[in-house]
C-alpha cells in the first residue's frame, strides 16, 4: 500500500487573530493542499479565506499552530520568506495592490530585479511571460490604461514569471465580465498544465463546480467541508445552513431527477420538452 504524497501546503491547527477583533480569523484550522490538484476555496465574507492566503504567503504569522510548506514548516527570517514567496505566488482580488511599475514590461520584471538576476536574465524571463500571457501588444502600454481584465492577467503574469510552485488566487473571477472570465479561466487551465498547484477562493459557485478538483468550505475561520465538487456540492443542507447554496447545474439536476421520480416512465424526448417540465418545476409557466 503507497503512502498518498505529502501535500504541498498544511495548516496544522493554526490560529490568527487581528488585534481590533475579539474573534480569531482563523481558528484550529487543519487544511492540507494536495499537490498538483487545482483546488477551490469558498465561504461568507469574513469567513477567513484572505486571511488563509496572507499566512499561506508568509505575510502574516499565526499566533497559534504551524502552516508548512512542503513538509517543512514556515520560517519568518527575511532570507527564508524571500525564497518561500518565489515558490508560493499571492494574486490580490484587486490588481491595483499588487502593480507597482509605470508600463506592463516593467511591471513583470519588478520581481526578478528584486531577486538580483542579471540584466539579460531578466529580459529574457520577462519576454518569456509576455509571450505565454499574450500581453505582446500591451507590454509598453502604462498599467494605469489597462482594462480589469488586462490588469489581472499582468498581475498574474507579475507572479507566474517567478515560476512558483503553487498559485493563489483571491476571488480573480471578481468584476470581470463573461469574456474575461473565459479568458481567465483558460489561463488557468494553462498554468495549471505546466504542473503549478492553484488555489483558488471564489464566491462563483457554478464556476468551482466546473473548474476544480478539489474544495474547501470555511465558515467563521474553520474548515467545514472537504472533497471533490460532486461530494461537497452533494451536501447541500450544510452548504444552505452556511448561505451558500449550490452551483446551478446542481438544481437542475435535483430538478430533473424529481420530475423523473414524479413520473416514473417518463416520454420527455426533446429538450424543450425538458425545459418545459424544469421551468414548470420551479413555477416559472
Amino acid at each position: 500500500m503507497t503512502n498518498s504524497p505529502c501535500p504541498i501546503l498544511e495548516f496544522d491547527r493554526t490560529f490568527y487573530q487581528y488585534p481590533c477583533n475579539s474573534r480569531s480569523a482563523i481558528q484550529n484550522l487543519s487544511l492540507k493542499v494536495p499537490v498538483g490538484k487545482r483546488c477551490g476555496l469558498i465561504g461568507q465574507n469574513g469567513c477567513g479565506k484572505t486571511t488563509l492566503f496572507l499566512l499561506a504567503n508568509g505575510l502574516y504569522q499565526p499566533q497559534q499552530g504551524t502552516v508548512r510548506w512542503q513538509g517543512e514548516p514556515f520560517r519568518y527570517d527575511r532570507k527564508s520568506l524571500t525564497k518561500l514567496r518565489q515558490q508560493i505566488g499571492l494574486v490580490f482580488q484587486n490588481p491595483e495592490h499588487q502593480l507597482v511599475a509605470s508600463t506592463v514590461e516593467e511591471d513583470i520584471s519588478y520581481g526578478l530585479y528584486n531577486l538580483g538576476l542579471a540584466e539579460s536574465e531578466v529580459a529574457r524571463m520577462v519576454g518569456e511571460a509576455i509571450e505565454q500571457f499574450d500581453l505582446t501588444e500591451l507590454a509598453t502600454q502604462p498599467v494605469h490604461n489597462l482594462s480589469l481584465g488586462q490588469k489581472k492577467r499582468v498581475s498574474i503574469a507579475d507572479i507566474m514569471v517567478l515560476k512558483p510552485k503553487l498559485l493563489l488566487l483571491d476571488e480573480p473571477t471578481a468584476y470581470l465580465d463573461s469574456c474575461h472570465t473565459r479568458q481567465l479561466i483558460s489561463l488557468l487551465q494553462q498554468i495549471h498544465a505546466i504542473g503549478t498547484t492553484i488555489l483558488l477562493a471564489s464566491h462563483d459557485l457554478d464556476f468551482i463546480y466546473r473548474w476544480a478538483d478539489w474544495v474547501f468550505v470555511m465558515d467563521r475561520g474553520q474548515l467545514i467541508l472537504e472533497g471533490t465538487p460532486e461530494t461537497v456540492f452533494a451536501q447541500r443542507q450544510v452548504l444552505e445552513q452556511l448561505q451558500l447554496g449550490v452551483p446551478l447545474a446542481i438544481e437542475l439536476m435535483e430538478e430533473i431527477r424529481a420530475i423523473v421520480e414524479h413520473d416514473g416512465n417518463s416520454n420527455i424526448e426533446t429538450f424543450e420538452q425538458w425545459q418545459q417540465q424544469i421551468l414548470q418545476a420551479r413555477r416559472l409557466l
